[in-house]
Order: structure tokens, then sequence, then C-alpha cells
């Protein structure tokens, strides 16, 4: 890849506020590397509330999800399908193929395969396999005005899964850590502007303060490294997808809380 050609990075998970919670903070290093970057989520987050009605809070959350994209200069979309009705289907791929064909990112950050819900396992296959059907010139996403085949498949990770257990409570460890220490500030902003989730949170999930919640995680995981705060990832090294890891690489980490000579 040419060392003047801008790397675009696609951050896709399910509802508004799971990227800033899982990875906000790479995303602002990333930014701050002269990355394009595109937040996106598959829904709008219309059942995040028990006051207000799905189209009110779906509008609200996108509001906060575009506000806090605006801190890293960066594009927010939606993909416009509907918490707890995400599926794995023919249209569903091709609906999140067509979306990654208009990004077109050289690198992806998308939900955990196992996690405690099943919109961001659903979204994580979803990502994993529109990613390989990305370039596939005969795959059709069936749009009026399609995007061109990917010229390759994107390098692709996976963030942690909620405070790093699977649906069983067991341990997932990431492969590896990216200290976010000099960006946690633009991180908590980021998540401080879903203000809407606060109270919602507190009912449906048992969390008083979100923030301090995601603080504590980014703590835990910076202490297995020995950093102040990090963030936790997998990459995805199926065949045929990128086996180098771009991201480190981008940041001039080297996964154990080192910046690279």
């Amino acid at each position: 890849m040419p060392a003047n050609e801008t790397i675009r990075v696609l951050a896709i998970h399910a509802h508004p506020d799971d990227i800033e919670l899982q990875c906000a903070g790479t995303l602002a290093l990333l930014g701050r590397a002269g990355c394009s970057l595109t937040l996106a989520t598959m829904t709008p987050g219309d059942c995040g509330s028990a006051e207000l009605e799905s189209e009110k809070i779906a509008e609200l959350r996108r509001a906060e999800a575009r506000r806090s994209a605006e801190l890293l200069g960066a594009h927010y979309l939606c993909l416009e399908f509907r918490d707890l009705a995400i599926f794995e289907d023919d249209a569903a791929r091709r609906r999140v193929t067509e979306t990654i064909r208009r990004v077109r990112p050289d690198l992806i950050l998308t939900a955990p395969p196992v996690d405690y819900l099943c919109d961001h396992e659903i979204t994580s296959r979803l990502v994993r396999d529109a990613c390989f059907a990305g370039p596939i010139p005969n795959y059709r996403t069936h749009q009026w005005e399609p995007a061109a085949p990917l010229a390759k498949i994107p390098h692709l990770y996976f963030v942690d899964p909620i405070e790093g257990h699977d649906r069983d409570g067991q341990a997932v460890m990431p492969h590896f850590h990216v200290d976010i220490t000099p960006v946690f500030e633009t991180k908590r902003q980021m998540l401080a502007c879903h203000a809407s989730q606060r109270d919602w949170l507190l009912r449906q999930h048992g969390i008083d303060e979100y923030i301090d919640s995601m603080t504590s995680w980014a703590q835990a995981r910076g202490q297995e490294v020995g950093v102040s705060f990090a963030e936790g990832f997998r990459q995805y090294r199926g065949h045929a997808y990128p086996h180098d890891n771009l991201l480190l690489k981008l940041l001039g980490q080297d996964g154990r809380g080192k910046s690279e000579a």
C-alpha cells in the first residue's frame, strides 16, 4: 500500500454506544495517524428506552452517534436494522456487503463472534462474511446503484465482548492490546454523547454509571500490559483474509503496551 494513500477504517457494531465502549480509543489513535474513519451501527437503538417510543429513541440515538463520530472528524451511518431483529440471512448479508463496498475500508473493527447478545453475534458473522463477499463481482447486492466490488478482503478485527467474557461468563483473552492512554479522554467524551443510555442501562443492565464501568474495563485491560488504559482485539485470520497486523502497524505499537521504535 503506497505510503501516501489514506487508509480507510470502518468500525461497525450493533448499536449506538457499542463502538464507544469497545474501540473508540483505538479509533482516536487511527484518526491521529491520518486514517479516514467511518462509524456504523446496524440499528439505531430503537429498543433502548422504557419511556420513549421506538422511533423517538431511534432518532435521539442516531443524533448522539453522529455527535460522537464528529469528535473524531468521522462519518456516521446506520444500516437501519432493528434491535433484536438482526438475522443472518441473504438480504442482511447483501445489505452489509453493500455498505462495506461503499465505505471501501482497508481495515474493519467489528463485534465479537461470541457475546452476551444475539445482535452482537449476528453482526460479527454478517460483517465477516461481507468482507469475503466484498471483492466477488458476481455477488450482487440488488441496489439501484450498487458500489463496485472491493479490490481485496479488508483486514478484520473483533473488539472485546462486554467485560471480556463470553455468554457463559468465561474469559475471552485478546490476541493483542492497544494502549489508548493518550486518547482516553476522547473515548470518555464520545461515550458521554450517549446520554440517553444512562437510565436505560441502569434499568436493563444494572449499570449505574456507564462511563465509570467503561473506565474500569479499560483500566483492567491496561493493567494486563502495564499501561493505564487499553482496548483488546482479536484478529480474524481465516482462509483468504489478511494475516499481517495492519492495525498495530498503523499505530506503531507492539500489542503488548509498547511503542515500536
